[in-house]
């Protein structure tokens, strides 16, 4: 049978199903199959429910069928509360019903053995063939409190408020943590519309759902708890288009930790842990990443569509010296800029304020505003939205005498609807001290109260974060970064499985135009010499070997040799030392090469990445890569921008800027060679493993490759990549 071509309309059997059977029903109360049905009356389930059991006729005073095909009405959704070894023949039955979707809680799947891969493989094969969407298995369910569809034996979320703000999605790759950010998010004013545990993703994974969410228009934040991306280039693409429809997607990924990585023969390969990758594709994709789940909660409350803010430059108004100093540390640490304010609006403040208010950032009102005086809050609001400096403004704390009517309040409100500030409050975490009376009003009206225990300066850092992506989503889109689409031929030089020697690697790079040192290879100390006189003193020497590709650790490179009885002299050093380090090795012979004048060394390199493919890196030469990993991924092809964005992360940048008085160094010809690296290995993705230029020699005026390392995927690597 040919597989059915999924579409996120195709989930809409999952999200708003008009019937749902239970499979597995239990009479007993304390287990899954009535706990499920008992929580779909619960929330008010607006289709129908028909609980399937072999001889129960009714159940949580539902009519009862002894099996799917018994109930003679079409079933868009089967929630099944049966264990692993029932789930086979429950999706034959759901195939001969027709039905839609099932979600499926059951674990002992891929998770636990070769025959739960195996039965796991088979179910989905089935499922995609007869275009049944899935959740699961080994999930805790999914949830839309649009239409009371509770899909999970978790009892825990009916627990919770559902009143609070809505319009955020929320797919978690953690069942039980999905669970709790659920609960933590209704309990502090967040009522995620959907939630969905994907579990083992056995038919439709991380990003469908994310698709799904995207696509409708109640849903206005993507949020998710992501363990591994399964499907990264999908993830990209509806990135960009959450970024079109201004839908900010933000996603807690857990494993910050070097575990991930791996031992490589090159630089590229060793520095590259999954963690910086998925932090260099989430900024390529125009992805929030969240540290913790608190994230999600106060940048889902910060968040106003019509309102982000513009830049980073922040003000604070606090009545409390010690806390507007402790939010001004927290903004720095999260990279928002405390900046100085103007004489002119530091003027207009003094006209306004006490005489012993300071108006210096953070501006402290004293304790005259929170207790005596509210009306305070609204002189330094009315000089800090007319300075063109200012990007956000932060109070740390709000009047707890204002109420929706308060003449005050609405003056505040208007003051902010009026202009382009972002203004949000931060109260502190105490009973009674949480929200002012006037939350809501304020909510209503697009000023956001997040208390302290949730961090809302960093949320507003993430905001703030977002808020760049898109403004240079829109401007993208007005502006086409068109790159090369030539592809060189190189075929022929990627031997699979070898690591090339530099004299190899060094002829791929030059068909992509990289610019490489004037080299020629040497198989007698005669040669050597006479190379050495056609290229001109001074000269480096470097043995030539496939099997070599550190030579300094082979003590097999001479630097600067000015006359033949050097160069002839080095040449049998570097041949005897070579294959002193490592006897069998496979020697070209020497490379006899130009002595770069010196300059800024950088290293460039690619490897291909297990999750996303063919990733560049960028990083300061020496000891800035060797000690101090100042480096920076992006997962290729990249664009200009991407380019740019990658050498500006790096924390030696001012040493390209021409530092201590030094010219500035040529980064238009760094940016060159790294979009020729990001098309050489997308084009050959499926033969090249892993790639080091180093050292990039940096100029004023060019750049030159000293050194270049090249690994070609084996055979039984590149036919997995086909089948795969």
């Amino acid at each position: 049978m040919t597989e059915v071509k999924k579409n996120y309309e195709d989930l809409e059997a999952l999200f708003k199903p008009r019937s749902i059977a239970v499979l597995g029903v239990s009479e007993n109360k304390y287990k899954i199959g009535y706990l499920q049905v008992k929580a779909l009356l619960d929330g008010k389930f607006t289709g129908d429910i028909y609980p399937i059991h072999p001889s129960a006729s009714e159940i949580a005073g539902l009519t009862c069928y002894p099996t799917l095909q018994d109930v003679p009405y079409d079933i868009d959704l089967v929630i099944f509360c049966v264990s692993a070894n029932r789930v086979e023949a429950g999706i034959e039955a759901c195939v001969e019903k027709k039905v839609k979707a099932a979600i499926i809680f059951a674990a002992g799947f891929s998770e636990t053995s070769k025959e739960g891969i195996e039965l796991q493989t088979r179910l989905t094969e089935v499922a995609r063939e007869n275009g049944i969407r899935i959740v699961g298995p080994n999930c805790v369910g999914l949830v839309n409190v649009s239409n009371g569809l509770i899909g999970t034996f978790s009892p825990a979320i009916l627990t919770v408020p559902t009143d609070g703000q809505k319009g955020v999605g929320y797919v978690s790759q953690s069942g039980a943590f999905g669970v709790l950010t659920y609960m933590a998010a209704a309990q502090n004013g967040v009522s995620f519309n959907y939630f969905v545990s994907t579990g083992n993703e056995m038919e439709s994974e991380f990003s469908d759902f994310a698709e799904y969410m995207i696509h409708d228009p109640n849903t206005n934040i993507i949020s998710g708890y992501l363990e591994g991306a399964k499907n990264p280039e999908k993830l990209k693409s509806l990135a960009k288009e959450a970024l079109d429809r201004n839908k900010p997607i933000i996603i807690m990924k857990t494993g910050r930790s070097t575990a991930g990585s791996r031992a490589a023969v090159s630089h590229t390969g060793s520095l590259a842990g999954s963690d910086k990758i998925y932090d260099a594709f989430f900024k390529q994709a125009g992805i929030v990443r969240a540290d913790d789940y608190e994230d999600i909660i106060s940048f889902s409350k910060l968040f106003q569509k019509d309102k982000l803010p513009t830049g980073k430059n922040t003000v604070i108004i606090t009545s409390s010296g010690g806390r507007g100093i402790n939010e001004a540390d927290r903004c720095e640490a999260y990279g928002l800029n405390i900046i100085p304010l103007s004489s002119k609006t530091t003027s207009e403040i003094k006209r306004n304020v006490p005489s012993f208010a300071s108006v210096s950032n953070p501006i402290d009102l004293t304790a005259a505003a929170s207790v005596t005086n509210p009306e305070l809050f609204l002189a330094p609001l009315k000089a800090l939205v007319e300075d063109p400096e200012v990007d956000n403004i932060v109070f740390t704390e709000f009047s707890h005498s204002w109420t929706a009517e308060s003449p005050l309040l609405q003056e505040f409100i208007k003051i902010c609807n009026c202009s382009d500030k972002y203004v949000c409050i931060t109260t502190f975490t105490l009973d009674g001290m949480s929200y002012p009376p006037a939350t809501e009003e304020l909510v209503i009206n697009g000023i956001a109260v997040v208390p302290s225990h949730l961090n809302p300066i960093r949320g507003l850092s993430k905001l703030v974060e977002y808020g760049q992506y898109y403004r240079e989503n829109q401007k993208n889109n007005e502006t086409t970064d068109v790159e090369s689409d030539k592809k060189y031929d190189v075929e022929s030089l990627l031997t699979p499985g070898a690591t090339l020697s530099e004299a190899q690697a060094s002829e791929v790079l030059e068909r992509y135009q990289i610019p490489t040192t004037t080299r020629m290879i040497a198989k007698t100390a005669e040669e050597a010499v006479e190379y050495a006189n056609n290229i001109g003193y001074p000269v480096v020497l470097k043995v030539d070997s496939p099997d070599i590709p550190h030579k300094s650790e082979a003590d097999a490179i001479r630097l600067n040799l000015t006359n033949d009885a050097e160069v002839k002299q080095a040449f049998h050093q570097i041949i005897a030392n070579a294959s002193h380090y490592k006897q069998n090795a496979s020697i070209n012979g020497v490379s006899i090469q130009e002595m770069l004048a010196d300059g800024v060394e950088i290293i460039i390199g690619a490897h291909n990445d297990a999750v996303f493919g063919p990733v560049v890196m960028v990083g300061l030469g020496g000891i800035f890569v060797e000690i101090y990993k100042d480096i920076s991924f992006r997962v290729a092809p990249i664009l200009r921008k991407d380019a740019l964005e990658m050498i500006d992360e790096l924390k030696g940048k001012d040493i390209l800027k021409g530092a201590r008085g030094k010219a500035a160094l040529d980064v238009d010809a760094i940016v060159d060679v790294l979009l020729k690296v990001s098309a050489l290995v997308t084009d050959y993705k499926d033969s090249i493993e892993e790639l080091d230029i180093n050292p990039l020699i940096v100029y004023e005026n060019g750049v030159k490759a000293a050194d270049a390392m090249l690994v070609v995927k084996n055979k039984t690597d590149l036919i997995a990549t086909i089948r795969g």
